[in-house]
Order: structure tokens, then sequence, then C-alpha cells
């Protein structure tokens, strides 16, 4: 496992809150599994949005193996689901050994979290805050099923990753996002599986400045005008108006945290370049 700072590849300001990439981790071999196999192995919680192919980047430059897996929870819209396929293909193409490491993909149907009660994510409505401070596009344990769900996955296919793009910088609030729900959930996981876990969200710590760097950073220009041209961010699902940091509506919470993160991103590579003359 991967634990050191020297793996850390960013040079960015957010490292001064902490590690760029938080790990929670729990290892129970002893229980009952003899010789348990190890393998270098990842499952991505893919998206197809900016923070998840970013995500799924990541790991590709880290593990020999790097499976993914999505959820069709009756979103309101099927937009990012629909981008993915060709997100993974044009991430294989990009790299040839990300193509090596690229694995099986998986979509699960968890409509069952549209039924629980209606969201600003998973039906019409204005996106608006709530009495509690929430936005009403929270969609309450939605990370914490999908994590569950993803957990079991791993177990069956002998991974002990999960990657998440989870973040507590720049974020609309969740409490399934927070660094503590993710270290408790993590321990309660490896308790019920009695089985090594660990998550990975290498974003907890990023603004979305700092989460564009970080995409340069891992596949230069290419993986960038990927994620501009071929994610999708918008909670309503637009995809009419090619703005400077990709398509959307540029008014829901999701496309302005998206373009104030590219704003600054790019503001800080113009100033670098003019710095140094490139």
């Amino acid at each position: 496992m991967r634990t050191s700072r020297e793996d850390q590849t960013l040079s960015i300001d957010s490292r001064a809150q902490g590690d760029a990439r938080m790990r929670y981790s729990s290892d129970f071999r002893s229980r009952g599994r003899e010789a348990w196999d190890v393998s270098d192995a990842a499952l991505v919680l893919f998206s197809g949005g900016q923070d998840s192919t970013t995500c799924l980047a990541w790991a590709l430059a880290r593990y020999a193996r790097v499976e993914t897996i999505a959820f069709d929870y009756g979103q309101r819209h099927r937009i990012e689901l629909r981008q993915r396929p060709a997100l993974l293909g044009a991430l294989a193409r990009q790299n040839s050994s990300w193509s090596e490491r690229l694995g099986e993909d998986h979509v699960l149907d968890l409509g069952v979290l549209g039924q629980l009660g209606a969201t600003a994510l998973t039906g019409p409505g204005e996106i608006r805050l709530e009495a509690n401070g929430l936005p009403n596009t929270f969609v309450p344990g939605r990370n914490l099923m999908f994590l569950t769900l993803a957990a079991a996955l791993a177990y069956r296919r002998g991974i002990e990753v999960l990657v998440g793009g989870m973040c507590e910088t720049d974020f609309s609030g969740y409490p399934d996002c927070r660094d503590e729900t993710l270290r408790a959930l993590a321990a309660a996981l490896a308790l019920g599986l009695a089985a090594p876990l660990t998550i990975e969200t290498p974003l907890m710590w990023l603004d979305k400045a700092a989460t564009w760097a970080l995409a340069e950073e891992l596949g230069g220009a290419a993986l960038v005008d990927l994620i501009l041209e071929d994610t999708h961010t918008c909670y309503l699902g637009e995809r009419g108006t090619r703005h400077a940091w990709g398509y959307g509506c540029a008014h829901c919470p999701a496309c302005v945290l998206r373009a104030r993160g590219y704003e600054r991103w790019s503001e800080a590579r113009g100033a670098r370049e003019a710095k140094t003359g490139s």
C-alpha cells in the first residue's frame, strides 16, 4: 500500500492542509481468511464527472488493475452515465499503460434511492437551501450506499482499495463527503467484511483549482481537454452551451464550483507561464 509523501505528485498549496490524498484503512487479515491475496488493484467510483474522472486517472497511475463502478439511482438526468463509455475509451487511448491497467466496468441499479424521497437530484424542482442548511440536492445516504455496495463488489473481485472523489474543501456541505464520515465507514465496512479495506480520496483536501492542477499533472493537456469536453457536472443536465470550463448551465452549485475552480487554475497557470517565459 502507498502511504508515503514521496508518492505524492502534487505541488499545490492545499498540501498544507494535510496529505492531498486521504486514506482510511482497516485491516482484519486474521479473522478466518487464511493467506488473503493482496492484489495491487483498486475499484474507482466513476460517475462520469470531473472529480471521478480525475480520480480514475489518479488510480490508473498507481495501481496495476483498476476497475470502475457507477450507480443508476434514478438521477434527474442520465448524462453522466451516458458519458462514461466514451471517457473510459478515451483514457485508454491516451496512455498505453492505462489501457493495460483498466479493467472491468460495473453499473449497478440503485433505484431504491429515488424511492426513498424526492430531492433536486432525483426529480424536478428548483435547487435551494433547506432549513437544515443543506441544499436540496443532498440525497441522504447516497455515498454511504455507494461505498457499501462498492466494498461488497470489491470483496468479490479480490480488491482491497476503493477510490472516491469525495471532498470537503470546495463542496456543497454534504455530510457523507466528510473526512470523519469516511473514516467511520471504512472501519465499519472492514469489520462487516472481516477483510482489509482502504478508501482513498485523492481530492479530500483539494479545492477545485487544485483538482484541475492534479488532472494536468496526471495526464497533461490531453486529460484536461478530455475533462473539459466529455465529463459532465451540471445538476440540470445542460450540455447545449460550451463554456471555457466545459458544458453546463453555469448557475447550479456544481457548475459554479467547476467554473470558479477552472478560472483560478487558469489564472495561476497563466501567471506561472508568464513568469517562466514559457
